[in-house]
């Protein structure tokens, strides 16, 4: 338990369930985008915990909470002791070497994020009147805490506009990246968005979707009360068999898939491809307040662009009809581009406890934000949108 300014006690538990539900979404409703994140909702981090994809061997929980002198909780951070890489959905190998040239291990760190989830958002939940001062106060407890636990650095990953630029004023470093997403320009239909498009590119999808629908198969997008839990169970299937192909351990368990049909169907945008009697492919995905988040997809082979269909497409269209201003794409996929999707930057904050060190990853930092801002203006100049004014952006 820390002190903190104005009345404020800063303390940390390692288990969400520990906190009470409707004081946790709270603040991360009053948090600046908190209301289009789900992925820090305690429903979810709940479900993480009670499968156990976030336990003491590699995912050990720190969950830090700050409260007034009445007990109301006011401010609150999800944070992670990491073992090793497994989930990290960064690419920090660089910085690993260059800790292990040095002598020292890179694992354990510390890791501020919606696990096992690349999305931007909200990292330092707050409400409204929550003094900038104990924000800034937390962040340095943050780097206290670390370095109390003998662990290399702290880290805030996907991290939004706002808490980036507190933690840049608490000396953190900025790393930038490239996801791509898709932005809805007010489309009344799919057309309408093709309409925006460069004409080869317009033929591309169109020539896909039909080789699709000529092959017969039928395509549900289940939501809420439609969603059954066989419907999660076959989705589990095909995402387990995804990892068993690459010979890789899967980030998630079946059970994850299974409580997230059960607790949070709501937010669940399961599309599902059937043909020939049985289920091919699927994606899910997860709905925020303005955002469809595209997670994981999985799929029988000998369906060609069916994964397009699925987990591209078909969201625009999902995305469309709800009126949502943002498709998520997740990590990589250059593929995106030519459909629609365009570059945009994602944000994450470092801070190494040894200096030597903290100054060496400094400089890696700009290093690739050069080169990240230019390969971005590069990607932006081989988009698939017609140049005028159909593109508001």
């Amino acid at each position: 338990m820390f002190d903190c300014p104005n009345q404020f006690t800063v303390s940390i538990t390692d288990r969400i369930s520990n906190i009470d539900a409707d004081a946790w979404d709270g603040c991360l409703l009053e948090t600046p985008g908190g209301d289009d994140h789900p992925f820090l909702q305690h429903a979810h981090l709940r479900i993480l915990e009670d499968c156990r994809a976030i336990e003491g061997r590699i995912w050990a929980a720190r969950y830090l909470t700050a409260r007034d002198a009445a007990g109301r909780l006011v401010a609150a951070m999800p944070m992670f002791v990491k073992a090793s890489p497994f989930g990290d959905l960064v690419n920090e190998q660089a910085w690993v070497d260059l800790h292990r040239r040095s002598g020292r291990p890179y694992y354990p760190k510390l890791q501020i994020c919606a696990p096992f989830s690349p999305v931007t958002g909200p990292r330092l939940l707050r409400r409204r009147d929550a003094p900038e001062q104990l924000l800034s106060r937390i962040i340095g407890l943050v780097t206290r805490s670390a370095a109390s636990s003998n662990l290399s650095g702290a880290h805030a990953t996907y991290v939004n506009e706002g808490d980036l630029n507190l933690f840049k004023k608490a000396g953190w470093h900025a790393r930038s990246n490239i996801q791509f997403h898709w932005h809805n320009q007010d489309y009344q239909s799919f057309d309408d968005f093709l309409d925006t498009l460069i004409s080869r590119r317009r033929s591309m999808i169109r020539s896909e979707r039909h080789e699709v629908a000529q092959r017969g198969v039928d395509i549900q997008i289940l939501t809420g009360p439609d969603l059954r839990e066989e419907h999660m169970d076959v989705f589990a299937g095909f995402y387990l068999s995804t990892f068993e192909k690459k010979n890789c351990l899967p980030l998630l368990p079946r059970d994850y898939f299974l409580m997230l049909g059960e607790r949070m169907a709501d937010r669940v945008v399961l599309v599902m491809a059937r043909a020939d009697g049985r289920y091919v492919g699927a994606t899910l995905n997860i709905l925020g307040s303005r955002t469809l988040f595209s997670r994981s997809w999985g799929g029988v082979e000998g369906f060609s662009f069916l994964h397009f269909e699925v987990t591209n497409y078909r969201a625009i269209e999902f995305a469309i009809e709800r009126g949502l201003a943002t498709l998520d794409g997740g990590i990589g996929g250059l593929h995106k581009l030519k459909r629609g999707y365009q570059p945009v930057t994602t944000w994450s904050a470092h801070h190494m406890l040894d200096p030597a060190m903290d100054n060496a990853i400094a400089g890696l930092v700009r290093q690739e934000g050069a080169l990240v801002a230019r390969e971005h203006l590069n990607l932006a100049g081989q988009g698939a949108y017609r140049r005028g004014p159909l593109l508001r952006r």
